[in-house]
This record gives C-alpha cells, sequence and structure tokens, in this order.
C-alpha cells in the first residue's frame, strides 16, 4: 500500500515555498524533546467528522488538526474501551497484560505494577503529566488508578459514563475523581466536556513555561452512552442531539489548541486525536432508557461492523497527528497504523526509555517525517477475548462466527466480498500466523 497525499490548501503552499526560501520565516526548528498531547474520544465512529465524510456534523477544529498534520484512514484500535486503552497506555495487546479481574464499576482488576504506562515512562524521562477524564485500566484500589499510574494530576472518572442504573446494575457509586479522592457525586454529566477541557487548558497555561515538557491525556467521555451537552450546545448541530455532543467535542479541541497557540509551544507539541473504537450500533436494550436513543450511536462511515465486533467498523477510527514542522502536514494515508504505535512513537519522541518486555508497536516517526514511504506495521491482530481475525498488509482474515472470511481491504473496505474460497493457500498461512500469534500472547484463536 501507498500513502495518498492530498494537498488541502494548494493556493498558499507555492506561496509558503518561497516564503521560506527569501527568509521570510523567523520559526525555529523544534527542540529536541516535544511536548505531547492526547485527545481520545469514546465510540466516535469513523464517519462522526466532517473530514471522514459525515454531511451535517461540522467540525472544524479537528479537521484543522488534520490538515497540519497526518490523517490516517487506516488507523486501528480495540474494538472496545479497555484493549483500546491497553493498546495506548502500554503499547501491548491487552491478552498480555495481567489485569487479574474487570476494570468496570464491579470489576476488581487493574493495569499491575509491571507494566509500564505511557505517563511512567515520559515521567521517568523527566515530563510533567497530567490528565483528565475516563481511564478505565482499574479502580478497585488506589494503585490501579491514574495517579498511581504515572499521572501528576487526573481528574475524571474512573471507567465509563453508564457504570450505573438504570444502564449497569450496580450499587458502585459513578463519582468524579480528583486524583485519588472523590469530588462529585452524582455527576453533572452534561458538563463533563466542558471541565475536562478547562482542566488541559489550565494544564498547559501551568506547564508550558517549564522547564520541563509536558504531557497530557484528554480522554473525553462522550459521545460513550448516555450521551450529553450543555445547554449552550444543544440544538447547534444539523445532525440532532449526537451531533451536538460531536461538536461540543470540537469546540474543546479547538480550545486546547488555541491554549497551545497562546502559550507559545503549539510549534513543539505533537497533537495525537483518535477514537478508542467504533460506534455502539449493537447497543443492548438496556442502553435504551431515559430518552437513549438507537440514533445517539453515531455512524461507522462506509465501513461494515460496530463497536465490540472485528469487523473494521468496530476498530477503524478516525485518527490523526501533528506536529508542525516535523509531520508531515496535509497527507492523508491509507497505510496501516495502529494505537501501540503511538505508544512506542511517543517514547522514541521524547527520549524515554523503553520498557524492557515485549511491544507490539513500531516507531512512526521515520514515516510521519517523510524519511521512508511506508508505515512500519505490515500486520494487526483483532482481540475480543478471543483473537478473531488478523491484518496483513491489504488482506484480512476473520475467523469468527461458523465461517471463514477473507477480506482485501484495499479494494473492499466495507468487507461485503468474501474471497477465502478463492485464496486457500493465503488463508491457510494466515490462520497459522494467528494461531502462532495467540499462543505467544497467551489467547485462543476463535472457532
Amino acid at each position: 500500500m501507498s500513502s495518498c497525499v492530498h494537498p488541502i490548501r494548494p493556493t498558499w503552499v507555492p506561496l509558503l515555498a518561497v516564503f521560506l526560501l527569501l527568509g521570510g520565516c523567523t520559526s525555529e526548528t523544534p527542540p529536541s524533546t516535544p511536548n505531547v498531547l492526547i485527545l481520545f474520544t469514546d465510540d466516535q465512529g469513523y464517519g462522526d467528522l466532517s473530514s471522514y465524510g459525515h454531511p451535517t456534523i461540522e467540525t472544524p477544529h479537528i479537521d484543522r488538526l488534520a490538515a497540519e498534520g497526518t490523517r490516517f484512514t487506516a488507523f486501528t484500535t480495540g474494538a472496545w474501551c479497555v484493549p483500546s486503552r491497553t493498546q495506548l497506555m502500554t503499547g501491548r495487546y491487552m491478552p498480555r497484560v495481567d489485569f487479574g479481574g474487570a476494570t468496570g464499576a464491579n470489576g476488581e482488576g487493574g493495569l499491575p505494577d509491571e507494566e509500564v504506562t505511557l505517563a511512567e515512562a515520559l515521567g521517568e524521562a523527566g515530563y510533567a503529566t497530567g490528565m483528565a477524564g475516563k481511564w478505565h485500566l482499574g479502580h478497585a484500589e488506589d494503585r490501579f488508578l491514574p495517579p498511581n499510574q504515572g499521572f501528576d494530576s487526573w481528574f475524571g472518572l474512573p471507567y465509563s459514563n453508564d457504570y450505573r442504573k438504570p444502564w449497569v446494575q450496580t450499587d458502585v457509586p459513578l463519582a468524579l475523581h480528583r486524583g485519588t479522592e472523590v469530588v462529585e457525586h452524582p455527576i453533572n454529566q452534561n458538563t463533563l466536556t466542558t471541565r475536562y477541557t478547562e482542566e488541559a487548558v489550565s494544564f498547559i497555561e501551568e506547564e508550558a513555561g517549564g522547564e520541563t515538557p509536558f504531557f497530557f491525556y484528554l480522554a473525553y467521555n462522550m459521545p460513550h452512552l448516555p450521551i450529553h451537552t450543555t445547554d449552550r450546545f444543544r440544538g447547534q448541530s444539523g445532525a440532532g442531539l449526537y451531533g451536538d455532543v460531536i461538536e461540543t467535542i470540537d469546540w474543546s479541541v479547538g480550545e486546547v489548541l488555541a491554549a497551545l497557540d497562546e502559550a507559545g509551544v503549539a510549534e513543539n507539541t505533537i497533537v495525537f486525536f483518535a477514537s478508542d473504537n467504533g460506534p455502539w450500533l449493537n447497543l443492548p436494550d438496556r442502553m435504551l432508557q431515559e430518552g437513549n436513543k438507537p440514533w445517539h450511536a453515531g455512524s461507522p462511515g462506509p465501513l461494515r461492523g460496530a463497536k465490540a465486533t472485528s469487523y473494521e467498523g468496530g476498530a477503524r477510527v478516525p485518527a490523526m497527528i501533528r506536529w508542525p514542522g516535523r509531520v508531515e502536514a496535509e497527507v492523508d494515508t491509507d497505510e496501516l497504523v495502529a494505537s501501540p504505535d503511538i505508544y512506542r512513537t511517543l517514547l522514541e519522541a521524547g527520549g524515554a526509555e523503553l520498557p524492557e518486555r515485549p511491544l507490539d508497536g513500531h516507531d512512526l516517526m521515520p514515516f510521519l517525517t517523510g524519511e521512508v514511504e511506508e508505515s512500519p506495521r505490515e500486520r494487526y491482530y483483532y482481540f475480543l477475548g478471543e483473537l478473531e481475525a488478523m491484518r496483513a498488509g491489504r488482506w484480512k482474515l476473520r475467523v469468527a462466527g461458523d465461517t471463514t472470511q477473507l477480506f482485501d481491504l484495499q479494494n473492499d473496505p466495507a468487507e461485503r466480498f468474501n474471497r477465502a474460497s478463492g485464496h486457500p493457500e493465503r488463508v491457510e498461512e494466515m490462520r497459522a500466523r494467528m494461531e502462532a500469534f495467540a499462543k505467544e500472547v497467551g489467547a485462543e484463536v476463535a472457532e
């Protein structure tokens, strides 16, 4: 596969080149140690941004971020909340990590001490670290929470915003935390996005003038059901309440980018944006209460499937990365990239020490800077408990259910045509790879 480059603003690019040649630009090359900002949405589908084709939701700030950096059209992550956050925070597929139990409201599990989170590694490299938003990697003991997983500060929820009655039958209170202390219960979910945004902006303002680089992780609870937004954004979009929620997130991204600009650190800050997984189109009946509707679950765009499936609509998400002067701008790429790669890339860029344990990510920076034309990632594995599918280049083998499916994702990203009968040797070879990798990480291949 090859990268597809599209000049988004062709009228001024030649003028800028002349301006630089004449020495009219006074900006300096960014320092070697960048700040890092991650913006991570929850259950936002591949088709929910205007830059990814939504006809009625307007997302100018996120689209600007994409235009000023590299936009991925084949970015793949976990198909539901916990594996996607595991990959991002540890650089490892979830079966490698011994959580010791579930991490939702009634769960007793959490990240074990031997795992090295992105915050821990960057913190050891001298970064100030902060987080606002959803964690979902353990809460039953304080040692599982973000302040004991490398973050100097945390303001947010320990898991998804539906972990309360009537949506989930639990007596564990859904509570807002600052550090390890509960600061609000019950929660006003209407203002979660705006309050998380204020936390991020405040962190940037405080840390931007310091002597050390900073890392901030803004993990939105939205648009995970039940969806909420403030009165300011209700009725704003042309796509109902769900569109209002997405446009609230877009406003938030604009506020955070503006904070970087105002603090004078935008040129030396890596900004990564993605969703954790696809939309919850296959939501259970328990979610259709208190005003929740099936159409509040977003869109996978042209892709097949949804959250918690190993089809592309579950794992392929909108994603983009910006680092002015380093990451190529105005680039759309269909090269295969995955969330474990972001962990590895950010550690390499930040000068952090890589943990001495198997990592599933690659350093993307040579690809993102244009030094090489192809992504280092050759294959990706789709786990939903068991290993259900793998992608190798343009081909994807899916063995979940009672059929074996082989898709050519280059020609058929919607996974409409099963090509398995015409490529028995390819199916056999990919199935053998799946068996070997499942054994390596301690998982089983789905039957």
